[in-house]
């Protein structure tokens, strides 16, 4: 007798796990430029699977309810700044040695990776700067995600300062950082309002302009406020 024919299987094909990464990095992306235009409340999950071309059920398939997603999206990029941070933290006290690292060093370790950032072609990392600036200004995200995402970091490098600046008081190095953080933000949100102030003599988009004076600036504030 005649075998049976084989059945055949109808359906989906199963995605690739590159079709999934593909989705999943598409998603992440639409997600960091609309967060970053319009905050964690004006983006509804709707308006960001039209943006990544995705059905909305598949953004909660892959990173659980917005809350969720938000979080991935403002880690993804913190991890990489992290370890760009602390590996220039490393080499300026490698550099440094057997001495300890001057607040200069420590400074320029702990802004200068920012700056690369927003100078970037990639348009995800100039994104990523304007949501950070939001998360940090944000009295509901900013104890929420700067905590969870750069506190140990921070720690770390008050470490190099409180051992750059012997005898300063742990309040002071912790308010010298609140202020540092303060100019990092307003850099990072790229507002334009100084091209306006001065009349165009600087540009809110030239961040080596920036950079190369805040190191200064911050490093010299340390110094008044912690050894004055």
């Amino acid at each position: 007798m005649p075998s049976p024919p084989k059945q055949v299987k109808v359906g989906r094909p199963r995605s690739s796990d590159k079709d999934k990464s593909e989705r999943g990095e598409r998603i992440l992306n639409a997600a960091e430029e609309l967060f970053a235009l319009h905050g964690y409340d004006g983006v509804t999950l709707r308006t960001l699977a039209n943006a990544a071309g995705v059905d909305v059920a598949l953004i909660n398939y892959y990173f659980g309810p917005k809350q969720q997603l938000f979080d991935t999206v403002f880690k993804r990029r913190a991890k990489i700044l992290n370890e760009q941070r602390l590996t220039a933290l490393q080499s300026a006290q490698q550099a440094a040695a057997p001495e300890v690292v001057s607040v200069e060093k420590i400074i320029e370790a702990f802004l200068r990776p920012l700056e690369v950032a927003q100078e970037s072609d990639d348009e995800g990392w100039k994104n990523y700067c304007a949501l950070l600036a939001y998360v940090n200004n944000s009295a509901v995200w900013g104890p929420v995600l700067m905590s969870k995402h750069y506190n140990d970091l921070v720690d770390i490098f008050v470490d190099a300062l409180r051992a750059a600046l012997p005898g300063s008081d742990d309040a002071d190095l912790y308010w010298c950082y609140h202020y540092m953080s303060g100019a990092m933000s307003l850099t990072f949100a790229n507002t334009g309002r100084i091209d306006k102030m001065s009349r165009g003599l600087c540009r809110s988009d030239d961040f080596r302009a920036a950079y190369d004076r805040m190191i200064p600036f911050i490093a010299a504030g340390f110094r008044e406020v912690c050894e004055g």
